[in-house]
């Protein structure tokens, strides 16, 4: 069987007008967050220009640094451009072969659930369908889970218990249009930063908006709070039970909406009763009892209420009693289902919520069905003609890697994501796939963490030459596009697996030639048997909403339909395909033209149509401090990075404001662990640990610390924060306690310490600690070692491979090495090497790799990293990654040119003028000077 291309690739001919070179411009979706930003991309003679859509409901033409800098991404490097099988060459023949046969070989010895597929939120709905229906319909196991597990799940979990679909109720509109917006668990300005403009922006509009922020730490988001609660980590529940409870006492419920519409609020009240007074509630969350009184009273006195969700609330060992705790408020006031109100868990990954619908989740089905109902896994089962049908659950990520580890699991195939980076208890999961029988990644990426424990690597698309569909936090589908043609040999993910289902026998099944065809059997499924069950209810009520309230109908009867149905796209030509544009989910002949926001009408997804309040017993975190691990590990984001940087790493003004790992320390805790700020610690937990640049912070929590989830062993030497978390999982999601780790943060003290910058990266040999960063004509090494050099001259040009012109400086006394390496008067490399961390700043050293020739002057200060008077190029550290503006630029001009405000500072500088995440920084450094 010859694999043939797909006709959807940019190399086919029927690629439809989006495709074609002569097109003006392209509409695509960012790949980065859920915000789901539009994008227009036009091609030329000058090279990709990329801007935000303005046309785009999500974003309005605004992207943030990241998005911004898509275009820089897009060069062929560190690309996997053809099928490799230990590490050798391939065809793509032999390599699709290999994986069917390899997979059918131990399904035919150990039966269905000894493989499994890991995907993620980063592939497209085309590709998880098709993965999703092969696992599940055809070889008959669930054992196919998303790193989705590891940010929604819990999400998932809180929206099926309490409505009874795994349903966002808002929209973005709702954030911009609340009066009172509550952020709990996310840095919003950071993580979601788009949409965190969006409400700035409101805000600014309407200074009468009221702002709450619930973070044990102060984040950028606090820039615009009025209240900032910084809670003791894992206390969400006990605050959202004492609101309710508090709620009750000053008569600020909806009863006669929680009467029509809501059931189990007894029981939830009489749990949240135990949460006591404010002053007993603010004692558990360590909060002032006046502020907790006032979060109280605006959620009491504001209809017009949104709570925002994230991580803080999902990574947790009960996250999803605290997801339930939210939507309890919000189902008690009967805030849900109108403008300017409603509870919103805002997503982590660009098509997290695709491949939520597909069933991407172990313990899902596709379209909404659920294993729970044996009507559903027959009804999918009668659709796909796949009777081997999976009928039970299959293990959640951290199970499936626990059950790899054990022999369970023999063969596994990861798809477009990086777990010996991003999964807890990260050594052992490399270990588990290191001695696993046969390990497949399809990736766009050669060289990762998890490509390294690979028998068989298949080169898949990436953004830029995927086409498909993605869904955002809102529910809105977006079409991604088509840029570029495939690098090499890369080929779409939904091809990749079609082709291995037709290698194992399943061709019939798995015949789609493009997108296209698999979209549309997706929204077929959807809508297959949508029309209710029949059973009828009571009336709910004798009396409706008034009109203007509620846009309800009778409530005389009520059937169950699935929430999720894009039937109205279930016949798309390929041309309307192609021309898709962003909607709303559900899109059916009721709402042809998609859904804004759900539940206006006061009816639930549930067997009585009433949503469910749950009765939330508020538990601590799994794993509490002790003696030998007194601090809380908290891990996240940071403002320019993705995930595990394979993509964001790439691009120099993107690593210029944080370019190495960090541990974020309180100074009171600093003083006591004898931290010094940039220093070097070592973090242990009961699992593992790593090393981090220390940053000292009066914006940390006293007793806990925070490090960043992204530096991976492809980029930083004993730095992967993910090797100390603990596999502590949700009972009920099975999403891990990210935000909670036990640890002991100790002064790291090496022989030598020191930075090098060089045109290309260098191995550099015995480092113990080792960050390398990619910057603007040059790579920047932050490194140490706990063994001194025989002689550092002969370390340096060892490393540097020794040509050139070299000047140098050595204070033996003082344990200082520096040198330099020039070309014909263009600088190749320095070196400074010291005894601890004091060394020069990197920035202006860093600029001169800009120049063709250095001047007399910028050699005479080149060794002691000393710019001449007057410098322009001196910018100090990035503060503005969109417009590469740095601090000292800023300070300067605040001082030269008397500028007292953000705007004034953007008129001058740009810098806050694009994406407006630096603004909190800018504005802090206004307050300093």
């Amino acid at each position: 069987m010859n694999p043939q291309s797909p006709q959807s690739s940019p190399q086919s001919s029927a690629l439809g007008p989006e495709f074609c070179p002569q097109s003006s411009a392209i509409r695509t979706t960012c790949p980065y967050c859920g915000v789901g930003c539009g994008v227009v991309v036009n091609i030329g003679e000058e090279g990709i220009k990329l801007i935000g859509d303005k046309q785009h409901p999500a974003n309005a033409g605004r992207l943030c640094s990241k998005g911004t800098a898509l275009a820089d991404t897009l060069d062929g490097e560190g690309r996997l451009l053809y099928p490799l099988i230990n590490n050798r060459r391939a065809s793509w023949e032999d390599a699709l072969e290999r994986v069917a046969s390899g997979f059918s070989k131990i399904i035919a010895e150990h039966g269905p659930d000894a493989v499994a597929f890991y995907v993620s939120g980063q592939i497209l709905t085309e590709d998880y369908y098709v993965a999703n229906k092969l696992m599940k319909g055809y070889i008959g196991s669930a054992n196919i889970d998303t790193n989705s597990r590891l940010c929604m799940s819990t999400a998932v979990a809180a929206h099926k218990r309490a409505f009874g679909a795994d349903a966002v109720p808002v929209c973005y509109e709702d954030v911009e249009t609340a009066d009172l917006v509550v952020i709990t668990g996310s840095n919003y300005a950071w993580a979601h930063p788009v949409l965190y403009q969006r409400l700035a922006a409101a805000k600014k509009a309407r200074p009468e908006m009221q702002v709450v922020v619930i973070d044990p730490r102060r984040t950028a988001t606090c820039d615009i709070a009025d209240l900032h609660l910084a809670i003791a980590p894992g206390t969400d529940a006990y605050l959202f039970n004492g609101l309710l409870h508090n709620l009750r006492r000053e008569d600020a419920l909806d009863l006669e909406y929680v009467e029509a519409h809501v059931e189990g609020f007894a029981a939830a009240f009489a749990a949240a009763r135990e949460a006591g007074p404010i002053p007993k509630v603010a004692r558990i969350c360590g909060l002032a009892e006046t502020e907790l009184s006032e979060f109280y009273r605006l959620f009491a006195r504001t209809g017009r209420t949104v709570t925002l969700f994230s991580q803080g609330i999902n990574q947790s060992s009960s996250g999803v009693d605290k997801a339930n705790a939210i939507l309890n408020v919000h189902l008690a006031t009967g805030r849900i289902g109108r403008p300017g109100m409603g509870p919103f868990s805002v997503t982590g990954q660009p098509n997290a919520m695709g491949g939520r619908e597909v069933g991407g989740l172990a313990n899902q089905l596709a379209a909404h069905m659920d294993f729970s109902d044996p009507a559903g896994v027959d009804r999918v089962a009668r659709f796909w003609n796949a009777p081997n049908t999976a009928k039970s659950p299959g293990l959640k990520a951290v199970d499936m890697f626990q059950a790899i580890a054990s022999g369970k699991i023999k063969a596994v195939w990861i798809m477009g994501t990086n777990p010996v980076v991003s999964m807890p208890d990260a050594d052992r999961v490399r270990d588990a796939l290191l001695g696993c029988e046969l390990v497949v990644v399809s990736d766009c990426v050669q060289h990762t963490d998890t490509t390294a424990c690979a028998d068989i690597l298949l080169p898949a698309t990436g953004w830029g030459e995927k086409d498909g569909t993605v869904t955002n936090s809102e529910r809105r589908i977006s079409r991604q596009r088509a840029l570029l043609p495939a690098s090499g040999e890369a080929r779409p993910d939904w091809w990749i697996i079609t082709q291995v289902a037709q290698r194992m026998g399943y061709a019939d099944a798995f015949s789609y030639t493009r997108p296209a065809d698999i979209f549309r059997e997706h929204a077929r499924l959807s809508g297959f048997e949508n029309e209710g069950n029949g059973q009828a209810r009571p009336p709910l009520s004798n009396s409706l909403p008034q009109a203007g309230e509620r846009t309800s109908e009778s409530l005389r009867e009520f059937h169950i339909n699935r929430a999720f149905d894009i039937s109205a796209w279930s016949e798309l030509s390929d041309s309307e395909y192609d021309a898709l544009q962003p909607t709303q989910w559900p899109i059916n002949s009721q709402a042809p033209n998609g859904t804004e926001r759900l539940f206006a009408d006061g009816r639930f997804y549930t067997p009585n149509g009433r949503a469910r309040m749950l009765a939330v017993v508020p538990r601590l975190p799994a794993v509490a401090v002790d003696a030998d691990f007194p601090l809380v590990l908290n891990t996240g984001r940071i403002r320019d990075q993705w995930h595990t940087m394979t993509r964001t790493g790439k691009v120099p003004r993107l690593n210029a404001h944080l370019p190495e790992p960090f541990v974020q320390v309180q100074p009171s805790d600093a003083q006591g662990y004898q931290l010094a700020h940039g220093g070097l610690a070592r973090l242990t937990s009961r699992h593992g640990s790593m090393l981090a640049r220390i940053q000292l912070s009066e914006d940390q929590r006293p007793g806990s610390v925070f490090v960043p989830m992204h530096w991976s062993d492809a980029c930083a030497k004993s730095a992967r924060v993910n090797a100390l978390v603990a596999p502590v999982t949700d009972p009920i999601s099975g999403q891990p306690e990210s935000k909670h780790t036990p640890v002991r943060v100790e002064s790291y003290q090496p022989a030598w310490q020191g930075f090098v910058l060089s045109r290309s990266r260098l191995e550099l040999p015995d480092t113990r600690y080792c960050a390398s960063t990619r910057g603007a004509g040059y790579w920047r090494h932050e490194i140490a070692g706990e063994v001194l050099p025989a002689d550092w001259r002969d370390w340096v040009q060892t490393a540097s491979g020794g040509a050139g012109e070299w000047l140098e400086y050595r204070d033996a006394a003082m344990g200082r090495y520096r040198a330099a390496c020039l070309h014909e008067g263009k600088l190749e490399a320095v070196f400074f090497i010291a005894m601890d961390h004091r060394l020069p700043e990197r920035e202006w050293l860093a600029s001169l790799f800009e120049k063709a020739n250095l001047e007399a002057a910028e050699l005479a200060g080149l060794l002691a990293a000393r710019p001449p008077r007057g410098s322009a190029s001196d910018t100090g550290r990035t503060v503005c990654a969109c417009f590469s503006v740095g601090e000292k630029t800023i300070l300067n001009a605040i001082q030269t040119q008397g500028l007292d405000s953000v705007e004034e500072v953007g008129q001058c500088l740009k810098a806050g003028t694009n994406c407006g995440s630096c603004v909190p920084e800018i504005r802090r450094l206004l307050e300093r000077h």
